[in-house]
């Protein structure tokens, strides 16, 4: 037998002793061993799973109260009766809804407005538009924005279901007043005034009318 056959040979014999090692101390594939994941599927391997913890605080009600309070539970249990209400949205309508009303109430166009006022605001606004007219007094007005914006209280009646929500509006404008000819007594259009209210609005909760009511107007 030739040299390079015999060194072939020993050489596979050294192989298939090596093979029979390893196989001992590393095993074989069995059991609940995963099989490795192929090449072409590592673009689409998974990150890190996001754990979803169930009974957090809401955000939408804990971003304007503080969680666990009055307002907080209060404002819960109107999300309970009316799954489709959110306190961002009440929030971003009530700041529409405030430019809205002072510009009507400044401006005398009540018939506008109306429909988002309770029976004694209304009937208060009508008061104070007259007596200007009857002192032959206009205003002139322009809003220049809302400046800041909070919710102060939230209830509920668990009984009528009857929700009333309290903001803070802290708003930026310019009026002046004017008398019968024209001339400005009060207030001025070039010099821009703070304007601080608290209003409450209140609505019954899973009713079929949207319209949330201005029920009352503290300075």
């Amino acid at each position: 037998m030739n040299s390079p056959l015999i060194q072939l040979l020993v050489l596979a014999g050294i192989a298939v002793f090596l093979i029979l090692r390893l196989k001992n101390v590393l095993g074989t594939r069995e059991g609940f061993e995963k099989p490795p994941v192929p090449l072409s599927d590592t673009t689409r391997r998974p990150g890190p799973a996001l754990e979803v913890i169930e009974g957090g605080p809401d955000l939408d009600i804990t971003d304007h109260v503080d969680e666990g309070s009055d307002e907080a539970k209060a404002l819960a249990e109107m999300k309970r009766i009316e799954p489709s209400f959110h306190v961002g949205d009440f929030l971003g309508g009530a700041r529409g809804a405030y430019e809205m009303i002072v510009m009507g109430y400044e401006h005398g166009d009540l018939d506008e407005i109306q429909p988002f006022l309770s029976e004694p605001v209304y009937e208060s606004f009508v008061e104070g538009v007259s007596a200007r007219e009857d002192q032959g007094l206009t205003i002139e007005a322009n809003f220049i924005g809302v400046r800041e914006m909070s919710l102060a209280n939230a209830t509920l009646d668990p009984k009528t279901n009857e929700a009333e929500i309290t903001i803070r509006f802290v708003a930026e404008l310019n009026s002046a007043v004017r008398d019968e000819g024209g001339d400005i007594i009060e207030g001025s259009l070039t010099e821009i005034k703070k304007q601080k209210d608290t209003w409450a609005f209140a609505r019954i909760m899973g009713s079929d009318d949207p319209n949330w009511l201005l029920v009352s107007t503290d300075g």
